[in-house]
């Protein structure tokens, strides 16, 4: 029995070990974005379900001894594999198709090892029910997520800090090589069972059912784990899009829904339905009271004391918010698991129940990666998992012979759940409307969502538009011929890039390249002879710089767009002679790792002039890039200026500056001189202290290889006290 605990437990812990290892190669070749990371996990489902497909097909059709040759052959070819790390040759020359490419990849570099590994659950729980007679193999199951769960853990606090990425990908293969010897001991006992044609049915488990499921049942092993792996990847989106995209907050909600399966499947006696159905309608007020707090001016509403619940939830802090989604994906998790345990079939059907689970967990997958971002302009899947899992929930309830509320009984419950799920459907309309609303411009693609809106339409002075990417404003254009020239947001003339685009301009003119391009605003600063190479990934971004928003066209430089990722862009030019390189790709709150490493910095210095200069826009609600980006300074011995600019305290200052946002600038140059100037020396800040910045101590030079978002990364955990408090 040992053999096998061992096995299952060890085959789920590489499983779920190489999921942040791998994605961490490919995230910078598609963007840096948290749709690689669901891509990747759409690979990892479908996978998993042809594993599961593979390990009921097997069991059903082969004789024991036969399951065992076919399977260890097909583990030793996986082998062949190894190492897994992804070939140079694989890296992407556009940011065209991005989800097929990177299916393709990971197809091509970890497919066969992934996929031997993923049907070790279901056929070794077959096997140990035939080496067992009569012994439930369902809690081997939750032995299996137990693994998934501690490399889950193992991998942002204990591998991912002490080794590089080719250092975690050959440990990962020696680790490959010793399951397959796992695998050979556990075949050796079922290969010498004295009867190999006993038939599983006699491994039934006593406490479930042997008749043969419903279509109802089988449709209900289907939607709970795809409404639960649905809500799994829009909380990760979410949280990523309000933090950042780093393996930290990828793992922690996976981590809380394996641990939903490791208590549901370990025993009965956890899921009672008594405390967590009331506590996921909770959650759901929860969460939809969170997604209506991000809009502003919800003031007409028939209950006077809705405006007053809405605004509270502006107040709430991010790392409030976060804990907040965090246990209502846990809640639901532990419903949805919950309930597909209460339906668990014998034994002798383990393979095709797994399966079934497998399938729905693919299609919640699908759902998210592929077709969410066809059919909504914006990111509204976690809007419709809530809401799928509330009327599923009321469907069981109505439905289940052992459920209190079957067929109708106990009236007032139904009355009363008849009143509360039309006013939850309504309010999350109601979120999705709001965020669309007053828009003039709506586009959803792999890279993110993007919306334009118009903002003081009657204001002849101020009437602006404004280019919004997620939850970040990414530029804004005044609409009178007067201002409509003025580079605004982040690059006015006292920000810090717009300092040193007033500093003495060389005979001819200047080169300067953007990396990020946004509404096209730089190239307001453009003069005749200047040369403004903006570098962008999304498509979407250069249909609106290019249609709804006038500076690249007004602009009197000459403006060139390359498509594709900068870094990779860079890397396969020729030298370029920049005087100037302007990063502007960290904004955002999913930042591209990638352009702030040691080998990133170098290829910039590459393509500057002797004397040039990097600006890096370093401005971010989550992340503190001080340090990582001095640190790079200090590295090449690169003179540095921090400039931060603030927005205006009265309105005179305001109408003196317009549309002025409160930026962070670092400025880079072997040039000592040119950061000396007045208008630059001036305003210098210096690096801000230890307490302020909440890193560790003993934080690294960026490299590809090692990188570690999670020590800059700004939470503070005492004002989540602070909020139990005053609540």
């Amino acid at each position: 029995m040992f053999a096998f605990g061992l096995t299952i437990f060890w085959g789920a812990f590489l499983l779920f070990l190489v999921q942040p290892l791998i994605a961490r190669y490919i995230l910078p070749w598609f963007g840096g974005g948290p749709a690689v990371w669901t891509t990747c996990m759409l690979f990892f489902q479908i996978v998993l379900l042809g594993g599961y497909a593979y390990a009921h097909f097997i069991i059903k059709t082969f004789r024991p001894r036969q399951q065992v040759l076919y399977h260890l052959i097909l583990v030793g070819l996986a082998l062949a594999f190894l190492p897994i790390i992804p070939s140079e040759s694989l890296k992407p020359t556009d940011g065209s198709a991005p989800t097929l490419k990177i299916l393709l990849l990971l197809l091509s570099c970890l497919g066969l090892p992934y996929f031997v590994l993923s049907a070790t659950g279901p056929l070794f729980q077959a096997w140990f029910a035939q080496a067992y007679p009569g012994v439930s193999p369902y809690r081997l199951y939750a032995l299996s997520n137990i693994g998934s769960l501690c490399a889950l853990f193992f991998y942002p606090f204990v591998l991912e800090p002490r080794a590089g990425r080719q250092q975690q990908a050959i440990l990962w293969s020696w680790g490959l090589v010793g399951f397959v010897l796992l695998a050979a001991w556990c075949g050796r006992k079922i290969w010498s069972q004295p009867h190999p044609n006993t038939s599983t049915n006699k491994t039934a488990d006593p406490a479930t059912p042997c008749d043969a499921p419903t279509f109802y049942t089988r449709l209900q092993w289907f939607l709970l784990p795809a409404i639960a792996v649905m809500l799994l990847l829009a909380v990760t989106n979410k949280i990523c899009q309000d933090i950042a995209v780093i393996p930290f907050l990828w793992i922690l909600p996976l981590s809380l829904y394996l641990l939903s399966f490791i208590i549901s499947f370990d025993s009965p006696r956890w899921y009672r339905r008594w405390f967590w159905l009331p506590l996921l309608g909770l959650c759901l007020a929860m969460s939809t009271w969170l997604l209506l707090g991000y809009h502003t001016g919800v003031t007409d509403f028939w209950f006077d004391p809705l405006p007053w619940l809405i605004n509270r939830a502006k107040d709430v802090s991010l790392f409030n918010e976060l804990g907040l989604h965090l246990t209502t994906l846990f809640v639901c998790c532990m419903v949805c698991h919950g309930e597909v345990y209460r339906l668990r079939p014998a034994a002798e059907r383990l393979t095709s129940f797994y399966l079934s689970l497998s399938a729905g967990g693919a299609m919640g997958g699908l759902f998210v990666a592929v077709i969410a971002p066809l059919i909504f302009v914006n990111y509204f899947e976690l809007h419709v998992g809530l809401i799928l899992i509330a009327i599923l929930t009321m469907v069981i309830l109505y439905r289940d012979p052992t459920s209190p509320l079957q067929q109708g009984r106990r009236l007032w419950a139904w009355i009363t759940l008849g009143l509360i799920l039309p006013v939850f459907i309504v309010a999350l309309v109601f979120d999705i409307h709001e965020t669309v609303r007053n828009s003039l411009k709506l586009s959803r693609n792999f890279y993110g969502s993007l919306k334009v809106t118009e903002h003081y339409p009657g204001d002849s002075i101020n009437h602006q538009l404004v280019l919004q990417h997620g939850g970040t404003t990414h530029g804004l254009q005044f609409l009178a011929p007067e201002r409509r020239h003025l580079a605004a947001t982040y690059y006015t003339p006292s920000s810090g890039v717009g300092r040193i685009l007033r500093t003495d301009r060389p005979e001819g003119g200047r080169r300067i390249a953007v990396v990020g391009l946004g509404t096209g605003s730089l190239s307001a600063w453009g003069q005749k002879g200047d040369t403004f190479c903006f570098y962008e990934i999304n498509d979407d971004i250069v249909k609106l710089a290019r249609g709804t928003f006038t500076f690249l066209q007004d602009s009197a430089a000459k403006v060139e767009i390359k498509m594709g990722d900068a870094r990779l862009t860079l890397e396969r030019e020729a030298d370029q002679k920049y005087d100037l390189i302007v990063l502007d790709a960290f904004s955002s709150d999913a930042i591209p790792v990638h352009l702030l490493t040691q080998e990133a910095l170098a290829t910039y210095q590459r393509h500057l002039q002797p004397n040039g200069t990097l600006a890096v826009h370093i401005s971010n609600r989550s992340l503190n890039l001080e340090p990582v980006v001095l640190m790079l300074a200090a590295h090449y011995q690169l003179n540095y200026a921090i400039v931060r600019d603030e927005e205006p305290d009265s309105l005179e200052d305001s109408n003196n500056n317009p549309g002025v946002y409160a930026s962070d600038w670092v400025l880079l140059s072997r040039n000592d001189s040119l950061l000396k100037r007045p208008l630059i020396h001036d305003v210098a800040c210096k690096p801000r202290p230890y307490p302020v910045f909440k890193n560790k101590p003993g934080l690294k030079l960026w490299t590809d290889d090692q990188s570690d978002l999670l020590s800059i990364l700004i939470v503070e955990p005492e004002s989540f006290l602070a909020w139990l408090k005053e609540h």
